[in-house]
């Protein structure tokens, strides 16, 4: 072999080392991604085995108990273990027609297009552009040189472009993981917003049967105080009474008429709101009358480490920080040169007929790069921005989770302690009765004026009214429970990053005619 010749294969193999090494360093760069890893933050530090209000004097005093940490936690329509089948089809249709749910929901349906709209950008921008101009060159060109001044030419043109813009930094990838982590908020909002929105057609509902209730106590009051009435008129009448007795028998009946009366106002806020909550108009919507009162069923609560995994405001809060982290690596990309690759081609002739002639082709190509050399401290700043507020969104993050562990041993003692005063308010209405019947007995042999008849009278009503609204309240606080340890919900539920980004079903959305 020639020195010749030994020359040139050094040189062959050294160009292609150098392609090699070249193709490997690209490789390198397409996988690149600048930006901090992202690390979920850790969860509070919990070191009760149980809620405090679930075990707080668990075994001394009566009333409700929560259920055994061994039970299953409640999944799916939480609302069913109450046991009651009209919640349970008010429940079915609030899932369906309420107005605020599809809102949140389409909501959901734009934040999953915007992961799309993210992706995009992996791949070139091809633009087709077709055009035909015809023109006239001026022929009083005295100084050019030009041969055809005073021309009138045509120019068919088809180019297509091919722009594309590799992500050699990693700025599109934190784009798609910042679009992909907004939609799974979304979806931890549009949660919520249907565990809120099932949480209040609950409240209402029992509202609603409470005031029945009240309404009730009151129409049996006023029957009650109508025969006190007549027989206090009547022995008046009869001589044997005295007229201040009629007085006061016919203030207690007014009174009471004007109680039973007022009880419809709420009853029918609390029908028109449910009627919004299921997407009616409330002048064609209405509940039946049923008095009833409930007691909360026992409530599996789980155990404190698992409530984070159970709210969808905790997860929606853990998601913004993944996205705020996102945000930083785009921020941290906007440092690095900006590489593109452009390329045209096409054909362009001056007639039509000879357009698609192989010598009227076009083409040029050619990569270009650009980086910033001064901004006046633009990008450090929009740095500092996207740090601060990850760190503002780590602390929202702990303050919905310790909010979530309040509002959950703030339902486990208002249901405890209201069953507590139920057992004595219970006691205190048996008490009430027994002195009505006592001093009406007192009055009717002469002994008690009548105004302790209106005292007994008035103590009893109070004490009903009293443990109707115990009744209420501790459902209404059975209800909020289930709603703080996040309903039949869980973490599982929600989407993954891919799934978040996965192409969207058409929106359920139609426009009406």
């Amino acid at each position: 072999m020639s020195a010749g010749e030994s020359m040139t294969m050094i040189g062959k193999r050294h160009a292609a080392s150098i392609a090699i090494t070249g193709a490997l360093a690209l490789a390198v760069l397409a996988g690149c991604t600048v930006g901090p890893k992202y690390h979920p933050p850790a969860p509070p530090q919990i070191k009760a085995a149980n809620y405090k209000e679930s075990t707080l004097n668990f075994q001394d005093q009566p009333g409700w108990k929560v259920a055994s940490p061994q039970d299953a936690m409640l999944r799916g329509n939480w609302w069913e273990v109450f046991h009651e089948p009209e919640l349970n089809t008010l429940e079915d249709q609030l899932n369906i027609d309420n107005q605020n749910i599809k809102q949140f929901f389409e909501q959901y349906m734009a934040a999953r297009a915007m992961v799309a709209e993210a992706r995009s950008q992996y791949w070139p921008t091809i633009t087709l552009g077709p055009s035909w101009s015809r023109s006239r060159n001026s022929a009083n060109q005295r100084v050019s040189s030009t041969a055809t001044t005073g021309t009138t030419t045509s120019l068919w043109t088809v180019p297509l472009d091919v722009s594309w813009a590799p992500d050699i930094w990693g700025k599109i990838r934190n784009e798609v993981r910042e679009a992909q982590y907004a939609a799974q908020v979304s979806a931890a909002d549009l949660q919520l917003e249907k565990l809120t929105e099932q949480a209040s057609l609950a409240e209402y509902y029992f509202e609603i049967r409470g005031q029945d209730m009240l309404q009730q106590i009151l129409d049996q009051t006023v029957a009650a105080d109508q025969k006190a009435l007549d027989a206090t008129q009547g022995a008046y009448d009869a001589g044997v009474g005295d007229y201040i007795s009629v007085v006061e028998a016919r203030n207690t009946l007014l009174s009471a008429k004007s109680a039973a009366t007022n009880v419809g106002l709420l009853r029918a806020q609390y029908e028109h709101a449910i009627a919004v909550l299921l997407g009616k108009v409330a002048t064609d919507f209405s509940i039946p009358v049923r008095p009833m009162t409930y007691t909360p069923p026992p409530i599996p609560t789980g155990l404190p480490s698992q409530l984070l995994e159970r709210r969808p405001d905790v997860a929606a809060a853990e998601r913004t920080l993944a996205e705020a982290n996102a945000t930083i690596g785009v921020g941290y990309g906007a440092f690095f040169p900006q590489f593109n690759i452009s390329a045209t081609g096409g054909l362009e002739s001056a007639t039509f007929k000879h357009l698609f002639d192989w010598p009227s082709r076009i083409w040029s190509i050619g990569p270009s790069a650009s980086q910033v050399i001064f901004d006046g401290g633009l990008y450090r700043a929009e740095l500092h921005q996207y740090q601060a507020q990850y760190n503002a969104d780590l602390a929202a993050y702990r303050q919905t989770s310790l909010t979530a562990f309040q509002q959950v041993e703030d339902a486990l003692a208002a249901t405890r302690i209201y069953s507590q005063q139920i057992l004595s308010q219970e006691d205190a209405a048996k008490s009430a009765q027994e002195f009505l019947d006592l001093e009406t007995q007192r009055y009717n042999l002469g002994v008690d004026p009548y105004v302790d008849v209106v005292t007994a009278q008035t103590t009893l009503l109070g004490d009903q009214q009293t443990l109707n609204a115990l009744h209420v309240s501790q459902m209404i606080s059975a209800v909020q429970l289930v709603q703080s340890l996040g309903g039949g919900w869980d973490a599982s539920q929600l989407p993954t990053p891919s799934q978040a980004g996965a192409k969207a079903p058409n929106s359920a959305y139609t426009m009406e005619k």
